[in-house]
């Protein structure tokens, strides 16, 4: 290496923004890892694991619920137990700021590094993914999808340290765990459980608690509470984890069975491009509702439908009913790829089919499999939210965006309205971001697509 100074002085950088957070990604790969195993029908968390997730929680991180606490009360004179003894709010503000910061900041650096290596230490000049880049870069549609992507990426990965309160004291066990407040002439403690009872929004005035509102027992609640009095924001927050598992799970399954068929059909066409598109129309004629009703209702009491909450269930119907559109999206672009120069060189220096469909045919159609995944992600996450909300989705307690809508839909029009109006919008944001960062990508990839280019709204109309 002629000049090892940027690459040193990035690599220094980036191991003191990971030491910051270090603890946070440890406790999420332990706790990702503990709850898969729980998720499994009969099968208890080994001693072990149980050990590493002590481990992970032990390592310190800067941004977290410990570092700058919000959860104290007010003594009279002033709170306690709370970050500098701010009001529990401004902590809560304090924390969010900071963790979306840190973020954005270390999402910046990666992209100096990127850039440090492609001045400093790539070997060509050029390559045609500069060009694509370049283009993303000037595209605003797909600017706003990745912004809108990675702060729900970030709510997913730091929901412990974004969320007022934990899921064990707000959902799970809420009567194990105390809360200390202020009644005007001296502090009491209660349970979590009984707090939550006198904090419900029930739609009227006198039994509610809106968006950055204090309920009668001193807790912030940053979208205000559902009807039971549970902290709205910590069930949103942590049940973006279980929408990103799903869709992730979901798409990637889909992705994956249609990359093979398009592979396989358009280099064999014939019989077997036949029987692919015989068994895709079969799936696509089957009404996709009615079976996933039908499915989640059938599979709910079986062994596969209580992994995860029913969320590993729902990932395999919808992987199983969406995989046909996107081999439609992929069948083309392999029948292109497959009749050029290089695929029959290939053949005639006696390289092997597989090696053929890896090397020489994958690479073309992974732009359209960034492009697609991305805009069937985003479907994926309001068609979870849509079963949850007719009550088929992931099971109780754990929470799921849906969920909340369903249960604040009779509150609607009164004073409760947060609790169906929040996540409708976030959920309705989130998909919307992924679909613009698909069309942001499908745009840099093929510049003929732009819609400044290609004349209007008809540059747009390949969506997924």
């Amino acid at each position: 290496m002629r000049n090892p100074r940027p690459a040193a002085v990035w690599v220094g950088v980036a191991a003191v923004l990971f030491g910051l957070q270090a603890g946070a990604v440890a406790q999420l790969l332990a706790s990702g890892l503990a709850d898969a195993v729980a998720a499994l029908p009969g099968v208890a968390v080994p001693a072990g694991l149980a050990a590493l997730e002590r481990a992970a929680d032990a390592i310190p991180t800067l941004l977290s619920r410990e570092t700058i606490p919000n959860r104290g009360y007010y003594d009279g004179s002033g709170y306690v137990g709370t970050f500098l003894g701010l009001a529990p709010d401004v902590a809560w503000l304090l924390r969010a700021a900071l963790i979306y910061a840190y973020s954005f900041v270390t999402l910046g650096w990666l992209w100096v590094g990127y850039e440090r290596y492609r001045t400093h230490y790539r070997i060509a000049d050029w390559t045609p993914r500069d060009d694509v880049i370049d283009r993303f870069r000037g595209h605003r549609w797909g600017l706003f999808g990745v912004a809108v992507v990675v702060m729900f990426l970030v709510m997913v990965a730091f929901a412990p340290a974004l969320s007022p309160t934990t899921t064990a004291a707000n959902l799970e066990n809420p009567y194990s765990h105390e809360i200390t407040y202020w009644t005007g002439s001296g502090t009491e403690t209660v349970t979590v459980g009984q707090a939550n009872l006198g904090s419900g929004s029930q739609g009227t005035p006198q039994e509610n608690v809106g968006p950055m509102q204090y309920d009668d027992f001193g807790r912030f609640h940053p979208f205000g509470t559902l009807p039971g009095g549970k902290d709205l924001f910590t069930f949103i927050a942590h049940g973006s984890r279980i929408s990103l598992v799903i869709g992730l799970v979901s798409v990637g399954l889909s992705v994956t069975v249609a990359i093979v068929l398009a592979l396989l059909s358009a280099y064999y066409k014939g019989k077997v491009d036949l029987g692919a598109v015989l068994v895709s129309d079969a799936v696509l004629g089957m009404p996709q509702l009615l079976l996933l009703i039908m499915l989640s209702v059938i599979l709910s009491g079986t062994w596969i439908g209580k992994i995860y909450s029913g969320a590993f269930v729902l990932a395999l119907i919808f992987a199983g009913t969406g995989w046909p559109a996107m081999w439609r999206s992929f069948r083309g672009p392999a029948l292109q790829v497959s009749n050029r120069e290089w695929v029959d060189a290939a053949k005639s220096f006696g390289q092997t089919p597989t090696t053929i469909m890896r090397k020489h045919m994958l690479p073309y159609i992974t732009g359209y499999v960034l492009v697609y995944g991305s805009m069937t992600l985003g479907g994926a996450i309001i068609a979870i939210a849509g079963l949850s909300f007719l009550g088929l989705g992931v099971n109780p307690p754990t929470p799921e965006w849906g969920r909340a809508v369903n249960a604040g839909q009779e509150y609607v029009t009164t004073a409760s309205w947060h609790i169906s109006l929040i996540p409708g919008v976030l959920i309705t944001l989130v998909v919307t971001g992924f679909n613009a960062l698909g069309d942001g990508v499908r745009d840099a990839i093929d510049p003929e697509s732009d819609a400044e280019e290609a004349g209007g709204a008809s540059g747009r109309g390949g969506g997924a």
